[in-house]
Order: C-alpha cells, then structure tokens, then sequence
C-alpha cells in the first residue's frame, strides 16, 4: 500500500488522519504505516472487535486480533477518534455508520467537483448488491445491510455517485490517477456509462 500511495505523491509518513471503515482485516492493517496519524472509526465497531460477539467463529474469522490490538493501543495513545453515527470530520467530509457488514461499519462521504460521493467500502461489496437488493453473505446484521443500500443513495449525489468497496468494475470505470497507474483511480472524475 505504502507503494500506491507514493506514487500519487503521499508519504505515509505524513498522513495525518486515517477513516477506518471497519475492522475486518482488509481494512484495518497496516499498523506501523502512519506513524503520525490519528484513526477515525465508530464507537459500534469498536465494542464490535472487542465485545462477545468475537466468540463466535462465524463473526471473527474476518478480524486479525494485531490489528484489533493495534487500535487499543493507538486509543491509549490518545490516537483514536471515536464517531457515533454520522459526523463531520472536515468541511466537505463526512462519516456515517451504516452497519450491516459489521456492527459499525461507516461509509465516507466526499464533496467533489461533480457532487457528493460516497464510499461504501463493505456496505456494498459490489454494484450488484446495492442494485439488486442482494446483501453480501459476510454479514452482521442483514436489515442494517438492506436499510443501508437506502442511506448510501440518501447520502450520495447520484446512483453514479456510490463507490462499492470490492467491485473491481471500479478500476475498469474510473480514470486512472495518472498515466500508467491503472490500480488507482480518480473518483471525483465521472466514471464511465456501464
């Protein structure tokens, strides 16, 4: 990752501020990448990691127990900001739990350009589960995971506005962020017609 993101001129060193969406492994690792950073996650997600629910194979078999560490630790360390439901974090960026996937599952909306988009990271894994009503099978709650296919379009500017977290009809979609570099894409260009 640390490769990605110094080709499109960011030092991870740097960075300042980390959204987690939630704390499946996918999503969450990486823990001596961004020394500086403070974390921002949903007070749900971590009681989710932590809290009994962890007791059963089913629920935890997608959570590493470094990266659930990690995240207590960066709380000690006073690196933590903890969101209930939907916030602001920076004029134009916003959070907001969707549940579902996991407990505390948050989706990021970004004001751009061409309107307010929304990362859906888990919340809908690929195009198909929000359009068809089909909720991914890796799930905690599968009536948050279907009322949030409705906030993800309440918050996004457009149906073309929503960003899957796992389609990779997004990079076939999307322009690259420069020449070259097709595994990183613009998303506050318009994507093309599918």
């Amino acid at each position: 990752m640390d490769v990605g993101l110094r080709a499109i001129g960011v030092e991870p060193s740097e960075v300042t501020d980390v959204i987690i969406s939630h704390m499946h492994y996918d999503h969450a690792g990486n823990k001596d990448m961004f020394p500086k950073a403070r974390y921002h996650l949903q007070d749900r997600e971590m009681a989710y990691c932590t809290g009994r629910c962890m007791c059963h194979g089913y629920l935890k078999h997608a959570f590493d127990v470094e990266d659930v560490t990690a995240m207590v630790e960066r709380t000690y360390a006073g690196r933590v900001v903890f969101h209930d439901g939907d916030e602001e974090i920076e004029p134009g960026l916003t959070v907001h739990r969707i549940g579902g996937h996991t407990l505390g599952l948050q989706a990021v909306r970004v004001e751009t350009a061409r309107g307010q988009v929304v990362l859906a990271s888990d919340a809908s894994h690929f195009y198909a589960n929000m359009e068809q009503g089909r909720p991914f099978p890796s799930v905690a709650d599968i009536g948050e995971m279907l009322d949030g296919f409705r906030k993800l379009r309440e918050l996004a500017s457009s149906q073309e506005h929503i960003v899957p977290g796992h389609d990779p009809l997004v990079l076939a979609l999307y322009p690259p962020a420069r020449a070259g570099l097709d595994a990183v894409v613009r998303l506050d260009l318009a994507p093309k017609s599918r």
